[in-house]
Parts: C-alpha cells; structure tokens; sequence
C-alpha cells in the first residue's frame, strides 16, 4: 500500500484521461509545488456529495472507494492570476483509509492497480474508436493535446468516458471496472443510448 495525497473533485478522471484545474487554496498549491518538484503524483478522487472547500473541518468529505493517480504534465498562471496545471490520469487505486491531515489535506492509505494488458479493439466496437476519433477533433479537446491509440480495447472506452456528456455518477461505475470487455460492453451500450444506434452485439 501507500500514502498519497488526495484531490477530491466533483468531476471524475479516469486513467489516460486529462483535465485542466484551477489551483487557488494553499494546501493545494502546496501540493502541486511539492509534485513538481518531487516528480510525484496525487489521486483525484470522487466527491460524492458536497464540497471540498477552504476551511478548517476535521471531517473528511464523502469521497469514492476508488479513484486515479494523476501526474501534472504542464501548468500556467491564468489570466485570472490563479495557478492553472494540466493533469493525466496514470493509473486506477483503490482506497483501504482516509484522512484529513492538520492543514486540511486530505491523505489516503490506497494500493496502486496495474493498467490492463493492451490488447486489439475487437472489431465489433470499432465504432467506438471512430466516436473517439470524432471528438479529438473538437477544438475544445484538442487543448488538452490527448495521447490516444485507436487500436487500443482499453483505452477508447477509458477515454470516451472521460470526454463524453454522461453523468458522473455513471462515470465513477465505468471506472471501477476492471474487465476490459465489460467497459467496452458498458460503452457501447451508453452509445446506443445517445445515437440509438444498435449495440455491438445485436449488429449484423
């Protein structure tokens, strides 16, 4: 096991995934100061309920059992004067404690998951690679400059699910499986649900 730090957020991220955060609060500058220059990362957790504000409660927020060990891989001062960075979803971590420590930052006791072997994207979802395709066109997400491979069974339906507008409840189920034929399943699915196209499996 080990002890890292946690970002909890509303939004979730999952593994090859990337988001862009806002830094103002001064545990968290501090964190992502001690990151950089330790080469270090922290897990961006999901926030269930409520929110992870400034101040000095020793209670600790309602965050998921899982989340994503996340490294910064560039960082900006906005025009706003905040500290802006750009972090990137490296691998999954199951949390086993949580505490809050005495400057508010909050620390788990978590075990880092290996990433799944890759493995060809079966042609059956092939469909799923040109959706991905589709969106890494938006000029919106070209910003985050993705590292993606098409090919790849995992990391479509992992990337899809950090891009597409589904709700994040259904996001956080998507990220605690660890079958890549379920998330590829559960991804088809969800894109027949917005398309109304016919799942992979009942195509001819």
């Amino acid at each position: 096991m080990s002890e890292i730090a946690l970002f909890p957020l509303s939004s979730i991220l999952m593994p090859l995934g990337r988001m862009s955060l806002q830094i103002f609060e001064q545990r968290y500058l501090d964190l992502v100061a001690r990151c950089m220059r330790e080469n270090e990362g922290f897990g961006v957790i999901w926030l269930k309920q409520g929110s992870e504000v400034s101040g000095g409660s020793l209670d600790t927020p309602n965050v998921g059992r899982y989340g994503t060990y996340a490294r910064i891989v560039d960082w900006d001062q906005l025009p706003n004067g905040l500290l802006g960075i750009l972090i990137e979803g490296a691998q999954r971590f199951d949390v086993h404690s949580v505490w809050r420590e005495p400057d508010g930052l909050i620390k788990a006791e978590a075990t880092l998951l290996d990433a799944p072997t890759p493995s060809p994207l079966p042609e059956r979802y092939s469909a799923l690679a040109e959706v991905l395709a589709g969106l890494l066109q938006h000029p919106q997400i070209q910003r985050l400059k993705l590292e993606s491979d098409l090919e790849d069974a995992w990391s479509v339906p992992a990337q899809l699910t950090q891009l597409l507008p589904i709700d994040e409840a259904i996001k956080y189920r998507l990220q605690g499986l660890n079958s890549t034929e379920l998330l590829l399943e559960e991804m088809d699915k969800l894109l027949v649900e917005l398309s109304g196209e016919p799942a992979a499996g009942t195509r001819n």
